[in-house]
């Protein structure tokens, strides 16, 4: 049953996103809206095209930041292509693991510096199974590496999030002020804990003895890369600002249909919808995306119909965004072809 489950999961999800992007898109009056003759201005495509391919560029130095930190090098340029090609995954490539799983078993074989004579086929790797309590040490600091990364994105999010709360929170109900400052609250609280479990020295002594027994005691470099002082202040700077780009570049999309929508709103929007995605309920985001954003948007005068083509827009930049990575992944392709017996 459960491998069974596992086979029709992806088929499924499809299903959800096309069932999620009938449900934004069925009560929209279409013909009234094409007879509205919106005037499309493709620049603010074109520059929320940009503000994407920055903030993946700003994530991908944000992960190679801490990567470098535990020894896990390769050029710049080598990290961003693991890392849209991570993206690409994500859209909805078929595969058994997902593209951070991806990206921190090729950092961990160092494929960035060029191809390794060990090297497995693409396909291999991509339907392979991962058990980290058989794993090299150098792959469970990838690992930790990219659980870092993802977890500063997470902290940036809730952080945008809860000042969009405290800014717009009036609109949605009486209390969502009251809750942004809950959240921000919680995320400094969490900052300081951190700070004091890598700075005070007993706390440290026993943080790094389980590091030792799990085989990997550089991972507190990482750690303290990422969550010691004073690097925590430029990281959170850094997630939050990638989040601002990302943003910037929906609101720019909304901006090409007309609408002019406060940025707050979009800083309530995209953050909860971010934790949303979180679920495995559909692809990418795709359907998810748009019942959410046209139903808070609504709020604020947006019509439902103007946000899904928003929303949509906003999908396909960031699929063009990873596009590169296919580059990368061709020539991973070709890499582990041309290993003998493959």
């Amino acid at each position: 049953m459960k491998k069974s489950l596992k086979l029709v999961w992806p088929y499924l999800r499809i299903a959800l996103s096309v069932l999620l992007l009938w449900l934004a898109a069925r009560n929209i009056a279409w013909d009234t809206l094409a007879r509205s003759e919106i005037a499309i201005e493709p620049g603010w495509f074109l520059l929320g095209l940009l503000c994407l391919l920055t903030a993946n560029a700003l994530a991908a130095f944000r992960w190679g930041w801490i990567m470098r930190s535990v020894d896990l090098h390769g050029s710049w340029l080598g990290i961003f292509g693991l890392y849209l090609s991570g993206g690409l995954i994500n859209q909805g490539l078929p595969s058994t693991i997902g593209g951070d799983s991806y990206r921190a078993i090729e950092a961990s074989r160092q494929a960035l510096a060029g191809p390794s004579a060990d090297l497995p086929s693409l396909s291999d790797e991509l339907h392979s199974r991962i058990d980290l309590n058989k794993a090299t040490p150098r792959l469970r600091l990838s690992f930790v590496a990219v659980a870092l990364d993802r977890m500063l994105g997470l902290t940036g999010n809730i952080v945008l999030g809860a000042l969009g709360l405290i800014l717009a929170g009036s609109v949605i109900a009486p209390w969502a002020q009251t809750v942004g400052w809950m959240l921000l609250a919680a995320t400094a609280g969490g900052a300081i804990v951190s700070i004091c479990l890598l700075g005070l020295r007993p706390a440290r002594r026993v943080l790094l003895g389980i590091l030792d027994r799990l085989g990997m005691e550089t991972a507190i470099n990482a750690l303290r890369t990422a969550l010691g002082w004073p690097q925590i202040l430029p990281q959170l700077a850094l997630s939050a600002g990638i989040h601002v780009v990302t943003i910037a570049s929906l609101w720019l999309c909304l901006r090409a249909f007309g609408p002019w929508v406060p940025f707050e709103a979009l800083m309530v929007g995209l953050p909860a919808l971010s934790i949303l995605m979180i679920l495995p309920i559909s692809i990418s985001g795709w359907g998810l995306r748009e019942t959410t954003l046209s139903a808070m948007l609504t709020l604020w005068g947006v019509p439902a119909g103007t946000t899904v083509l928003a929303s949509v827009s906003f999908g396909i930049l960031g699929l063009l965004v990873c596009m590169p990575g296919a580059l990368f992944l061709f020539r991973r392709r070709k890499a582990g072809h041309a290993l003998p017996g493959q």
